[in-house]
């Protein structure tokens, strides 16, 4: 336990998981019922369930892209994927399409997609930004073009269990979450594969001389990022029932960076935080219910949420916690 804890407190994420708890203990001091939970036919209810269970699909995101982003790239496109998961499941859906095909189609159709765009990078050479950015425009339209501009509606109760279905209590969706965490988790802890992605993002040219294959470990977080958009894809839309090709995931691209980033994972590559990178998409959607539970003007979080992160990162920074202290060695000195 002792271990545990001194890894939890030397880790880049510290003083992220320590703004985490400030926040909650700041809504459960000033926020009427927010550390209320209640039990209603069997399920848990509550402010903070309610969080965990919105950080789904930001949690999901934000695992591929911490695998991304450690081997020294990044995938803008995980937005635009979201909205073609969509897309795809709600026809089915529609159709009345076996409840397999409904899942599985999309998701192998955004795997295709971070296919493509491991392959503009591992083997075309095109930088990351450019690559994914080519989807994260194209992405969108196509979805809007198979929903042929409109929302499609569906009803399929055994579909929508994947945002408001329970399992002893709590939402399925965290279980979701748990069980990809845990694999990825298992994959990059327990195998060669996390070294082999840290390796290549730490120095590629030196991987390459050790034997590492460069271009299958991209080729394959790359896919992983689009499975994980196309998981995300079908939270949300069968959370609203639908397919809104103009606005579901739209910004989502920005919180699994922003979530990857306060986690510790460095965006030149190398060392990764997969526990802090789910600590940073609570902390996001954690901000967001606080701010819009004081009455802030939806406008203004936006300018909000950018003022907490930029302060979480100074406060991050080893070098900037360095200057803060040695200033106030300094005065203790003179004085």
């Amino acid at each position: 336990m002792k271990k545990f804890v001194r890894g939890v407190v030397r880790s880049p994420y510290f003083w992220s998981l320590t703004f985490l708890a400030l926040l909650l203990a700041f809504n459960i001091a000033f926020t009427e019922r927010f550390g209320v939970i209640e039990i209603k036919d069997g399920h848990f209810y509550g402010s903070m369930i309610d969080i965990l269970r919105r950080s789904v699909p930001t949690i999901l995101l934000s695992a591929g892209m911490t695998l991304v982003i450690a081997t020294g790239g990044i995938d803008l496109s995980v937005g635009a994927l979201i909205a073609v998961a969509g897309a795809i499941s709600a026809l089915l859906a529609r159709s009345d399409a076996p409840l397999v095909i409904t899942v599985v189609l999309p998701l192998l159709a955004t795997t295709a997609a971070g296919f493509w765009n491991g392959f503009l990078v591992a083997k075309v050479g095109i930088q990351p930004f450019v690559a994914t950015l080519i989807l994260m425009v194209s992405g969108r339209g196509i979805a809007q073009l198979l929903c042929g501009g409109q929302i499609i509606k569906f009803s399929r109760p055994n579909f929508e269990f994947l945002s408001a279905g329970f399992i002893l209590g709590l939402p399925f969706g965290l279980y979701l979450a748990a069980g990809m965490l845990l694999m990825v988790w298992f994959l990059t802890r327990r195998t060669a594969l996390g070294l082999f992605i840290e390796s290549i993002g730490v120095n590629p040219v030196a991987s390459r001389y050790v034997g590492i294959s460069e271009t299958r470990i991209k080729l394959l977080v790359y896919m992983f990022s689009g499975f994980c958009a196309g998981m995300a894809g079908l939270v949300l839309t069968t959370e609203i029932r639908g397919a809104d090709a103009n606005n579901v995931g739209l910004n989502l691209e920005l919180d699994a960076i922003l979530a990857t980033v306060l986690g510790g994972t460095a965006m030149s590559g190398g060392r990764f935080y997969l526990a802090g990178s789910v600590v940073g998409a609570l902390i996001i959607q954690t901000l967001t219910t606080t701010i819009l539970a004081r009455g802030v003007a939806r406008p203004a979080t936006l300018v909000v949420k950018a003022f907490v992160v930029i302060l979480i990162s100074l406060v991050q920074s080893p070098s900037f916690r360095a200057q803060i202290f040695s200033r106030r060695g300094r005065k203790e000195i003179r004085a």
